[in-house]
């Protein structure tokens, strides 16, 4: 039953039926409380719910246990880490989406799994957040966040942070 469920609630997300995939993966998690998968999926319908159809009624701490749920029960799935950081960033949660992408990073490396896209990504994202708060980027407590997403950036790209300064500084 559990597989078939997951599959009906994995065709509820595609069919952009939120709340329905929601109340499946749910029965899903409600039946097997470690399967990190339904915490993962319940996570994702919910904060598609939040992000997409507007509606307000799952508060965000919610969404965020169910993303925190699937990640101690699978601590090595780096779709569960990128995509609770994507979270954390929407809810405008800069510092913590930072460390939840370093976390990415650092996972990504030891497994030799390139991560350079979503991280060049991030990036941009990080930096509309910032903006979002401080237009003029003026406020010492971005300064980390925005040099972050400058490597990142520029990672993306195919440059090493000293690479990147060198060229730029080349007439």
């Amino acid at each position: 039953m559990s597989a078939e469920t997951m599959q009906e609630a994995a065709g509820a997300m595609g069919a952009g039926d939120f709340t329905a995939a929601m109340n499946l993966f749910d029965e899903v998690r409600q039946a097997d409380d470690n399967n990190a998968d339904a915490h993962y999926g319940w996570a994702e319908a919910a904060f598609m719910r939040l992000s997409m159809d507007m509606e307000e009624d799952v508060p965000a701490a919610l969404i965020m246990r169910g993303y925190k749920q699937a990640m101690a029960l699978d601590e090595e799935n780096l779709n569960y880490v990128a995509s609770f950081a994507n979270f954390c960033l929407d809810c405008g949660r800069i510092p913590m989406a930072v460390k939840e992408y370093q976390r990415l990073e650092k996972m990504a490396d030891l497994a030799e799994i390139p991560v350079e896209d979503t991280l060049f990504d991030a990036s941009r994202l990080i930096v509309e957040a910032i903006e979002r708060l401080d237009p003029e980027r003026k406020n010492p407590m971005v300064a980390p966040w925005v040099k972050q997403a400058l490597t990142w950036a520029v990672g993306g790209l195919g440059f090493s942070a000293e690479d990147a300064a060198a060229t730029l500084g080349e007439d």
